[in-house]
């Protein structure tokens, strides 16, 4: 009767390390995907940026006000977009792959003087499987669908000067 005991525990501890080794081998597989399908998602998230902004751009030829400028020559893939007309904002983009998260700082600078504010934006990879991959805010919840519905997102208040 004693090794009953015994056994029926070593049972649970199998099937608890069992449990352990699938979450394991899932958060790898993760991992594994925001590095690869991550790398790419950011390359087509700055292509769709870049785009997304010559056409800004275009609206408003010659305006000074209204000027967007992009900065691409960030370590890690990450880039700076930002309006330095007044009300000046930056939008600094910089991917951890190998945490499997994009942090996005916004700098507001009003015209009133008023000291410079910060917004941050934290995106996360989600899914497990490529076809289901994609980008989600972390705060929100919001999941984007698309790198355009990502760049609409992130470049609509520096494109306006003004928080969300």
């Amino acid at each position: 009767m004693a090794a009953d005991w015994i056994a029926r525990l070593a049972d649970d501890e199998r099937k608890r390390d069992e449990l352990r080794n699938l979450a394991s081998a899932a958060a790898e597989r993760r991992a594994s995907l925001a590095r690869v399908l991550g790398r790419r998602m950011v390359e087509e998230l700055r292509v769709a940026i870049t785009r997304d902004v010559d056409v800004f751009r275009q609206e408003f030829p010659g305006d000074q006000t209204r000027a967007i400028v992009f900065d691409d020559a960030r370590p890690g893939g990450g880039f700076v977009v930002g309006k330095p007309a007044s009300p000046s904002v930056s939008l600094d983009v910089v991917p951890h792959l190998d945490s499997a998260v994009v942090n996005c700082r916004y700098q507001f600078t009003p015209t009133n003087g008023l000291p410079a504010r910060e917004d941050r934006v934290e995106l996360m990879f989600a899914g497990d499987q490529e076809e289901s991959f994609q980008i989600k805010n972390q705060g929100t919840g919001q999941v984007y669908s698309s790198v355009e519905a990502l760049s609409e997102y992130l470049l609509s208040p520096v494109f306006t000067g003004r928080p969300r």
